[in-house]
């Protein structure tokens, strides 16, 4: 960087430190990602896998309870069904999974009244279809349970009976993998790389088995026998059912992910009494009445997305690590999801590779304690879970909040809760998970916006953190690292605006400043070749992050509007939809103005001779037209663009939002009031109150007003922090009662 005039300007100044600022922080982001993948590829080579065989001596006993809670809102049966399948075929015992339906309870179109009632079918349609597979299994592992043997080896007959039953379960993959609809790449990955693997899985076990029966020597011990048996009992041992919070007036309605997880982590553990009152269903702590809903409670929690699959192990081998003593303080484990492969459009294979790209930024950023929570497919400790919970009082009922929902990136938040509370988050050194990348411009602009909305607001919790915790240079790496991650999208998509609009000094553009990044290119081409795509493709996802521009900054608006006004954002969720969706007009008009803007540059540049300046919009220039052509499409921006305009001119009805229908004399009676504004605000109240009139009937000897309904058990919290998880008791047999059918 050169300034050649010592008496500048307060406005030259002023330019300079910007111009400064901008290049530090880009730099700070560039080294960050340097640092990561440095720990990402120390972390992989010194990663070995753990033996299945010492996972099942370990789990030889008993397992700790794991519930996988899938979050679902007006998704595809067959999205629902991926999920379901790669999450029921665990090789996990004690498993109970949730599907929570987050759909209107009335939905008011034919198809959103099939497409509720497909998803309320498939959790019980799934489980009966692994019950008729695990019969014969479980059967086949009684006789040899009943068997008398005096020997410690299993015989050769044995060994012989149990490959024809590893041959019976592949057959049955092999069948699932042949029938399985493949609509897309996503159905197309479950088949082969779930299904088609563990039917080759099983055919190899059965094989190695008829080998060892045929071997000379001891061969194989009967309590390894009595494990291979157990594991394959365990594959379709696991239990479903579906929860809608919607059904329920007690219950939080808030439209976001983190409340419809909250509204069934606040119910684990109770039993509670189902009453009608004049605004609809309430749920109030059973006590000594019957109870209609039982919802168990369980060690662990998996957050697993509808648009997720895991593979076979994930659930086996990461809660096997949770349980080792010396991860006592490990609060969340996961692996960073990665991208379904070989997807069918441009625009989804290079969000595929930035997916695919951010997996090595996580696994690194573990190297340096600075792991975030990733809700798509995280194994949570239920107690320190617990060690988050918030309770409110919401019109007359006790809201529990253990996953924060001020912003729309709530578990990025909640990382910070955890650390502060001196849990430890970890990413398991695998790929074995996968999720859905949108496949338009329209579904990427609704998930990116959300991504790049709420760092800002997380920032001053990181501060605190830092407070706290800055003893030494560990700690001061892992806060770097957490605030690059926090609001390098917010400064790198303003300092690109900058650069790209800004017509900054001549004499402060410098070759050493463009020199500084090629580091950084080069690292992430190398990346994405070890990740599966071409060096090449770094292009491409330059071109990307340039259409991405308009996106990233109205998020950063929206972080920083709400950083200073405090209220919440409406959740965004990611359409998983085969149909198009339509991009709002800004964002599709944006870039084509960004294309026009670095042509007039590039003009200017060559006429003034600027060379280094006209190199950096030549790149701009081309990199954006590809990838409006190659991203967006013309057909499709005309399209989104007419639509855009018809819509603008044209506005739909607005549809209120509805209220709790509570009847007048409710309101009346129970509220005191009958002015209809009145009425209508305390429409919630009026439901609490008359739930309060209607257990108190039932329950004569109830004493005082139950207003502030608490519907979960006692809280567990504890302010020493985490230590050594004690186990819960847990009822004899396979797994906790499943929740109750509604009477």
């Amino acid at each position: 960087m050169r300034v050649a005039n010592s008496a500048m300007s307060p406005g030259a100044i002023l330019e300079t430190a910007v111009y400064v600022a901008l290049v530090t922080l880009l730099t700070l982001s560039a080294s960050a990602y340097l640092l990561t993948r440095i720990g990402y590829f120390e972390r992989i080579s010194a990663h070995r896998r753990v033996p299945k065989s010492t996972i099942d001596n370990f789990f030889d006993r008993t397992m700790p309870s794991l519930t996988v809670l899938v979050p679902s809102y007006r998704e595809e049966e067959r999205v629902i069904r991926q999920t379901l399948l790669s999450a029921a075929l665990q090789e996990y015992s004690n498993l109970r999974i949730v599907l929570l339906v987050d759909d209107p309870p009335s939905p008011s179109t034919e198809s959103q009244r099939e497409q509720l009632a497909r998803a309320r079918s498939l959790p019980l349609e799934v489980e009966s279809s692994l019950r008729e597979a695990r019969l014969p299994f479980e059967q086949a592992l009684k006789a040899f349970e009943l068997a008398k043997a005096d020997e410690a080896f299993a015989d050769r007959p044995t060994l012989v009976q149990l490959a024809a039953h590893f041959d019976e379960a592949a057959l049955w993959f092999e069948r699932e993998a042949g029938s399985f609809p493949r609509v897309d790449h996503s159905d197309e990955f479950l088949a082969t790389e779930f299904l088609g693997r563990m039917a080759e899985d099983l055919r190899m076990t059965a094989q190695a088995t008829r080998e060892a029966a045929e071997a000379s020597g001891n061969g194989v011990s009967r309590r390894r026998v009595h494990q291979l048996y157990t594991r394959l009992v365990r594959i379709f041992q696991a239990e479903l059912s579906s929860f809608e919070r919607k059904q329920f007036a007690s219950l939080s309605h808030e439209a976001n992910k983190a409340m419809n997880l909250n509204s069934y982590l606040g119910l684990m553990g109770g039993n509670f009494s189902i009453v009608d009152s004049p605004g609809g269903q309430v749920l109030v702590p059973a006590g000594q009445r019957h109870a209609d809903l039982v919802v168990p409670d369980s060690d662990y929690v998996l957050t697993l997305d509808a648009d997720s699959v895991l593979l076979p192990e994930y659930c086996l081998r990461l809660v096997y690590f949770m349980e080792q003593p010396q991860n006592a303080t490990v609060g969340v484990v996961q692996t960073p999801y990665s991208a379904y492969p070989n997807p069918a459009s441009r625009i989804e294979r290079i969000a595929g590779a930035t997916t695919d790209i951010q997996h090595i930024v996580h696994q690194g950023m573990t190297s340096y304690g600075a792991t975030f929570w990733v809700g798509a497919n995280a194994v949570i400790r239920k107690r320190a879970l617990e060690e988050l919970e918030e309770r409110e009082d919401e019109a007359g009922f006790t809201i529990r909040r253990f996953i924060r929902d001020r912003t729309v990136i709530e578990d990025t938040e909640s990382s910070i809760d955890l650390r502060s509370r001196g849990w430890q988050l970890h990413n398991y050194p695998e790929r074995l998970s996968y999720s859905a990348t949108p496949p338009d411009f329209g579904a990427l602009v609704i998930q990116r916006q959300r991504w790049a909305n709420g760092g800002l607001v997380i920032l001053p919790k990181l501060a605190r953190l830092w407070r706290t915790r800055a003893k030494n240079a560990a700690s001061h790496r892992e806060i770097l690292l957490r605030a690059n991650y926090l609001a390098s999208i917010s400064w790198a998509s303003l300092g690109l605006l900058l650069l790209l609009f800004y017509p900054f000094d001549g004499q402060l553009l410098s070759r050493f400043a463009v020199f500084t990044a090629l580091p950084y290119f080069w690292a992430m081409s190398s990346d994405l070749r070890h990740v599966g795509y071409r060096w090449v493709d770094i292009l491409g996802v330059y071109g990307f992050n340039l259409l991405l521009l308009p996106v990233n900054l109205a998020g950063t608006l929206q972080s920083a509007v709400q950083a200073i006004g405090g209220q919440k954002m409406a959740f965004a969720r990611t359409p998983k939809v085969r149909d198009r969706t339509v991009a709002p007009l800004a964002f599709i008009a944006l870039p084509v103005v960004l294309i026009v803007w670095s042509a007039r540059t590039l003009t200017i540049d060559i006429d003034n001779s600027a060379y280094t300046h006209g190199a950096f919009a030549s790149v701009n220039l081309a990199m954006t037209s590809y990838a409006v052509l190659a991203f967006i499409g013309v057909a499709p921006l005309v399209v989104d663009t007419v639509v855009n305009l018809k819509t603008f001119v044209y506005r739909p009805k607005e549809i209120p939002v509805q209220r709790p229908h509570v009847p007048h004399w409710a309101s009346v009676l129970y509220v005191g009031s009958s002015d209809p504004e009145e009425v209508e605000r305390s429409a919630p109240l009026a439901v609490a109150l008359a739930a309060d009139d209607q257990v108190a009937q039932r329950e004569p000897s109830f004493e005082g007003s139950l207003r502030g309904f608490d519907l979960g058990p006692p809280s567990r919290k504890s302010s020493a922090g985490p230590a050594m998880p004690k186990r819960r008791p847990r009822p004899a047999g396979r797994s906790q009662p499943v929740v109750a059918e509604q009477d």
